[in-house]
């Protein structure tokens, strides 16, 4: 049987094939950034691609944000331990956010799984290390703060992959990070004061607190979804964005659809959570517009209701390929995409939301289905001062090093091959503060492709514009 020394000696042996120094090369960044931005735009909706390329333009953040296959191709030039096992695959610092358990507690975590993918662990921390030096330059905290929140992200990595590698199985199963014990970590008051406000948030963000925000009702008595463009629109109105040969915008009804989606995603739910799921009817459904590399991906919400006319919002997004597909020998088990990220997210999350599951739609499309942003709060970093910057870059370390813990059951030999010195903490934020510079490289080609048309890059107030009475 092999014991706890020998799971770190494991560890501390990979470092001869992949010394911890060399964690800080950059990859494969011989390369044209816009080409790989332009393959992964292929498969979306067009017109969208145009707002997903406007939001990238806001800022060198948002940029890398908005392109996780760009980095993906660069650290598959990356040396790594060996080890793979599902990561997340978009790991960035405004992937991780509160959200409620099925039983209302508030936990913190990793949150987004559209990528997760069997890759090397060192991949997730890279992006995210990575993603706090571009927004710490991008919100210019200045080069100390920069160092800083590195240094905090892979030391707390370090730090909490040791505990978890001395954990029971199930101790790591059951482990999770509440807003409670964000509280009692908190070192100054601006932090406290900001985790209490994100727990202020969090509680009043239900759908009971979002129906008057997306719905309207007509003059017979019907709710129905409210047109916000770009942000939501029907599928079948005059105000539609899809292309005329969308599958989605072909198809009969919006209802056709509903049917289609319910058909095969009843059956990836738990018997008790089908018989919540029969207590509600149905009342519309729409087309809505997510985040900054999700954008041109298509993704419906069904709003619902039960027999007091409380409502239920459910979406419906398309699971693609990840993105770290094509860099990794290794498959993913799952064929069906919607499967793969629901099952990598039950996997990584301590728990998951209630209503979580997978579907296909017309044309054979993967879908994953979970509730609308029920509970779910993310990071306002404009509002973070250093300290806070700081509190906040330990935290995702931390749900990070728990989430790979309980993905691998491998935390014993992680934790040996990082060790208990700063080898690896200097490695990566080596790394981390090259690749912002490349980032910033990046970013100015991206700029020069929509200036001279390559690209073509519309902001909300561009398509908002279009559709003015």
């Amino acid at each position: 049987m092999t014991t706890f020394k020998d799971r770190l000696k494991l560890g501390r042996d990979a470092r001869k094939a992949c010394p911890r120094s060399s964690q800080h090369e950059l990859g494969n960044i011989d390369r044209d950034p816009v080409s790989l931005i332009e393959s992964s735009s292929e498969g979306r909706v067009k017109s969208l691609v145009e707002l997903r390329y406007g939001r990238m333009l806001v800022s060198p953040f948002t940029f890398y944000r908005g392109n996780a296959l760009l980095q993906a191709h660069d650290l598959a030039g990356t040396p790594n331990m060996g080890m793979t096992f599902p990561i997340c695959g978009d790991c960035h610092l405004m992937n991780f956010g509160g959200f409620a358990t099925p039983e209302r507690n508030l936990l913190f975590s990793v949150n987004d799984f559209d990528e997760v993918h069997p890759g090397p662990w060192e991949w997730d921390l890279k992006r995210l290390v990575a993603s706090f030096a571009v927004a710490a330059r991008d919100l210019r905290h200045g080069p100390s703060v920069e160092e800083q929140v590195c240094r905090a992200v892979v030391a707390s990595y370090q730090k909490s992959m040791a505990i978890c590698a001395t954990q029971s199985a199930l101790g790591i199963w059951y482990d999770s990070i509440t807003y409670e014990d964000m509280l009692e970590q908190a070192k100054s008051k601006a932090t406290i004061e900001q985790v209490e406000r994100s727990m202020q948030k969090a509680e009043r963000r239900t759908h009971a607190e979002l129906l008057p925000k997306m719905t309207e009702v007509d003059e017979h008595g019907h709710l129905s979804i409210r047109d916000d463009l770009p942000e939501i629109f029907h599928l079948h109105h005059a105000t539609s964005l899809l292309d005329l040969g969308d599958d989605l915008k072909t198809a009969h009804s919006w209802q056709s659809i509903y049917d289609t989606f319910m058909r095969d995603y009843r059956t990836t739910l738990a018997g008790d959570r089908r018989e919540l799921l029969a207590r509600f009817e149905v009342q519309d459904m729409a087309f809505k517009v997510v985040g900054v590399g999700s954008v041109g991906s298509r993704c419906l919400v069904a709003l619902l209701t039960d027999n007091q006319q409380h409502p239920l919002f459910l979406q419906f997004k398309e699971a693609r390929p990840s993105v770290l597909a094509r860099y990794v020998k290794v498959k993913a088990k799952a064929r069906h995409n919607g499967q793969r990220v629901v099952e990598g997210q039950r996997l990584m999350q301590s728990a998951s939301d209630l209503f979580l599951g997978w579907t296909s739609g017309p044309n054979g499309r993967h879908f994953y289905v979970r509730q609308l942003r029920d509970m779910k709060v993310s990071a306002e970093l404009e509002t973070f001062d250093a300290e806070t910057f700081t509190a906040y870059a330990r935290v995702c370390a931390q749900a990070l090093a728990g989430a790979h813990a309980k993905a691998s059951g491998r935390a014993a030999e992680i934790s040996g091959y990082i060790g208990n010195s700063d080898t690896l903490v200097d490695a990566l934020l080596r790394y981390a503060k090259n690749y912002t510079d490349q980032n910033e490289q990046d970013f100015e080609r991206f700029q020069h492709a929509c200036r001279k048309g390559r690209l073509i890059a519309r902001s909300e107030a561009d398509f908002a514009a279009d559709h003015l009475p």
